[in-house]
C-alpha cells in the first residue's frame, strides 16, 4: 500500500511539473509575439512624460489599451482633496469566475528632469515647474512600469483558461508627490471596486542587471517626511553683528544639532535619516537677514521612530533659538506637510515568498536575488492599509545593462541612479523580464 501511495505522489509531482513547464512555455510564446510592440510602447511613453497631477494623456492611453483587451475601465479615479485638481487614476477590472482578487499597480508620472541619456527616443518635452521652465523625463522608469503593466494585462487576458478570479489593474498618478495612492484610496477604490486579496507592483532598479528581479520581505522602503523650518532672527548690518540676532549662525547650529538625533537619540538598530537638503538666507555680503529657510527630508521605517524624529526636530530647533536669546515671538516655525507624506512599505512575508517561488520557476533561481531594504520611499505601501490587512509586495526589476554593471564593479564607477538625467534602462530585456515576472506571479 505504501509503495502505491509513494508512486501516486511521484506521478502527481510529475503532472504538476509538466503542467508548470507547459504553462511557462505559454507565457514565453505569447511574450515573444508581443515583445516588439511592447518595446515600441515603452519608447513612446518614454518620449512623452507628464508630471504629477498632469497625467491626462498617459492615463487615457492606458485606458484605451485596457478597454481593447476587454477590461471594464473607470477613469479619473481618486480624490486629492484639492478643489479643481483632477486625479487621472484609472481602475480596470476583469472578472473570470470564482477565485481571489489580485491587484496590479503601475505609476504614471514623470519628473521635472531634463533628459541627458542620448538615446534616440529621449524626451524633449519641456514643462513649467517650480523655478521656471525645465525638461520632463521618466527618470524613475514609470514608463517601464506602465509597459510591463500593459504586457501583463495582455498576456493574462490570453491565458484566461489558466486562472480564475478577479484581476484589478490600477494606474496611479502622482507617485512622485507621495499623493497618488492616498487619492486613490480616498476616492474609494477598495469600496467601489473589488477589494484585493493581494496587491502587487514592480519598481525598476538602477543597480540591478536587466533580466533579474530583487525582493525584500518585511520593510523594503521607508517613511518619507518633508520638513520646512524657518529660523527667524533680527537682521542688520554685517559690520555690527552684536546688534543683531543672526539667523544664519542659528541655522548652522541647528543643522549640526539635528545630526545628533540619529547618532545619539534613535536606537542604532532602527534605520533613520535626517538630511538637510536646502538652506536659503540672505541677499548680500554685508547684510544679516531676518530669516533663513531650511528644507529637510526625514526617513524611517517604524511609526514610533518617525514620531521620535519629528518631535526631536521641533525640540532641537526651538531649543537652539531659545539658548541664543531669540524672543518667543520670533521662535522658529517647523512645518511638516501631511499631504505628501509617504508611509513605509512593508512587504507581506508570506506573499513575498510565494512570489519568489513563482519567479524562481519562471526566471531561474540565479535571476532572483534578495536585496537590502532602502531608505527611498514609495507610496505603494498605502495599499496595505494601516492595519496591513491587504497583503502587498513590491519587487525590484533590474534595468541596467549587465556589461555596465560589471564595468562599474571592476572600475569603481558610479551607475546613474534613479532620478538622474542619465538614467536609461535597457528596454527589451527589462520589459521582457517585467512582463514575465508579473504574469507568473499573478498566475
Amino acid at each position: 500500500m505504501r509503495q502505491r501511495i509513494c508512486a501516486g505522489f511521484f506521478l502527481l509531482g510529475i503532472i504538476f511539473m509538466t503542467t508548470a513547464l507547459r504553462g511557462q512555455g505559454d507565457v514565453d510564446g505569447l511574450l515573444e509575439r508581443e515583445i516588439n510592440n511592447l518595446v515600441s510602447t515603452y519608447k513612446y511613453l518614454h518620449s512623452r512624460p507628464e508630471l504629477s497631477y498632469q497625467e491626462k494623456a498617459t492615463s487615457e492611453l492606458l485606458a484605451r489599451e485596457l478597454r481593447a483587451l476587454g477590461f471594464a475601465v473607470t477613469e479619473k479615479v481618486g480624490d486629492y482633496g484639492v478643489p479643481g485638481r483632477i486625479s487621472y487614476g484609472l481602475v480596470a477590472v476583469m472578472k473570470n469566475g470564482k477565485g481571489p482578487t489580485v491587484m496590479v499597480r503601475t505609476d504614471l508620472d514623470g519628473l521635472p528632469v531634463t533628459e541627458n541619456t542620448g538615446v534616440p527616443y529621449a524626451s524633449r518635452v519641456t514643462v513649467k515647474a517650480e523655478g521656471g521652465e525645465t525638461g520632463a523625463m521618466h527618470a524613475c522608469a514609470h514608463d517601464i512600469h506602465m509597459t510591463s503593466f500593459l504586457g501583463t494585462a495582455k498576456l493574462l487576458t490570453q491565458l484566461k483558461n489558466r486562472w480564475s478570479g478577479t484581476l484589478v489593474m490600477i494606474g496611479q498618478p502622482a507617485e512622485e508627490r507621495g499623493a497618488g495612492a492616498r487619492a486613490m484610496l480616498k476616492g474609494g477604490i477598495y469600496e467601489k471596486f473589488p477589494r484585493p486579496d493581494y496587491a502587487l507592483a514592480l519598481h525598476t532598479s538602477a543597480a540591478l542587471e536587466a533580466g533579474k528581479i530583487g525582493y525584500r520581505a518585511e520593510y523594503a522602503l521607508a517613511n518619507v517626511d518633508s520638513v520646512d523650518i524657518t529660523i527667524r532672527g533680527i537682521g542688520g548690518h554685517g559690520a555690527y553683528p552684536h546688534k543683531t540676532k543672526d539667523p544664519i549662525v542659528l541655522a548652522a547650529e541647528v543643522v549640526v544639532a539635528l545630526q545628533t538625533i540619529v547618532s545619539r537619540e534613535v536606537n542604532p538598530l532602527d534605520p533613520a535619516v535626517v538630511t538637510v537638503g536646502s538652506i536659503h538666507g540672505g541677499t548680500k555680503h554685508n547684510i544679516i537677514p531676518d530669516e533663513v529657510r531650511l528644507q529637510l527630508t526625514v526617513r524611517s521605517y517604524k511609526p514610533e521612530v518617525r514620531k521620535q524624529l519629528l518631535a526631536a526636530i521641533r525640540r532641537i530647533t526651538q531649543g537652539v533659538a531659545a539658548v541664543n536669546g531669540i524672543p518667543a515671538e520670533l521662535a522658529p516655525t517647523v512645518t511638516i506637510p501631511t499631504e505628501e507624506f509617504t508611509p513605509s512599505t512593508y512587504n507581506d512575508p508570506e506573499l513575498t515568498h510565494r512570489a519568489v517561488a513563482a519567479l524562481q520557476s519562471a526566471l531561474g533561481a540565479e535571476n532572483v536575488v534578495e536585496t537590502e531594504p532602502v531608505m527611498a520611499g514609495e507610496d505603494f505601501g498605502r495599499y496595505a492599509l494601516e492595519d496591513r490587512s491587504v497583503p502587498i509586495c513590491i519587487l525590484w526589476l533590474g534595468g541596467v545593462d549587465p556589461a555596465r554593471v560589471r564595468e562599474a564593479e571592476e572600475k569603481g564607477l558610479r551607475l546613474p541612479p534613479l532620478h538622474s538625467s542619465q538614467f536609461a534602462p535597457l528596454p527589451e530585456p527589462t520589459v521582457r523580464t517585467g512582463v514575465k515576472a508579473m504574469t507568473s506571479i499573478v498566475l
